[in-house]
């Protein structure tokens, strides 16, 4: 299958194409700035014919727009897109000091990335395909709690997204999951977190493989695809 990864360079974001690759799939990694370092850049060095590193800021527009302009002019077709790409700000901070441009930051990272990549590479997914939203627990509305506003905030807004995209484009059967990870040891997570991120990114390929079953009645769903509460 063909994969697209959105921060690709670090955390979940990087054992995912570590996982796929592993297991046989071909991979366009994106990220904020080329050429990669670090472990991405082994990996091409690994799997030459099967990773791409390509040029994704997703809070740039035209970066989306660019890429589908270049995999539609290569004739490549996109069995898995993944929205990883994300951010964490203003943890544990109090309302009364909260950073609005910290909210609107994570919003452009969070929600509009996913959006801005949806919109330019739904058109290039293949019948049955699938498109993940890493979301978050955070964004439960029945579990609200008081911290993290905009990473929540931000989270619920894309769970939301999720369940529009399952009704927009439905006609071609590409289905669409928002995936709680688990709180796992990444930047993001810290290395307090009880959770391993490769048991995460197996369970999340299980999924896009077909090996774990999930509902098309769901589409808040955690990495063993199972339904998250609302």
């Amino acid at each position: 299958m063909n994969l697209l990864i959105t921060g690709a360079n670090r955390g979940l974001g990087l054992k995912l194409p570590e996982t796929a690759l592993e297991r046989g799939h071909r991979m366009f990694a994106g990220v904020r700035t080329l050429p990669p370092g670090g472990t991405l850049a082994s990996l091409i060095a690994r799997y030459p014919d099967r990773v791409i590193a390509v040029k994704l800021d997703v809070t740039r527009e035209e970066d989306a727009a660019a890429l589908a302009e270049r995999l539609r002019s290569e004739g490549e077709a996109l069995d898995v897109v993944i929205n990883n790409a994300g951010v964490l700000l203003e943890r544990g901070v109090k309302l009364e000091d909260l950073s609005t441009d910290a909210v609107e930051e994570t919003f452009d990272i969070n929600l509009f990335g996913p959006i801005r990549v949806a919109k330019h590479m739904f058109p290039l997914m293949r019948q049955g395909g699938m498109l993940l939203n890493i979301s978050s627990e955070a964004g439960c509305l029945s579990n609200a709690y008081d911290g993290d506003y905009p990473y929540a905030l931000s989270k619920v807004a894309l769970n939301y997204f999720s369940k529009q995209l399952k009704a927009h484009d439905k006609p071609r059967g590409v289905r669409v999951f928002a995936v709680h990870p688990g709180w796992i040891k990444t930047d993001m997570g810290g290395e307090n977190a009880p959770g391993d991120p490769q048991v995460t990114a197996d369970g999340i390929l299980d999924i896009v493989e077909g090996k774990t079953a999930v509902s098309d009645d769901l589409y808040f769903i955690n990495h063993r695809g199972e339904p998250m509460p609302l």
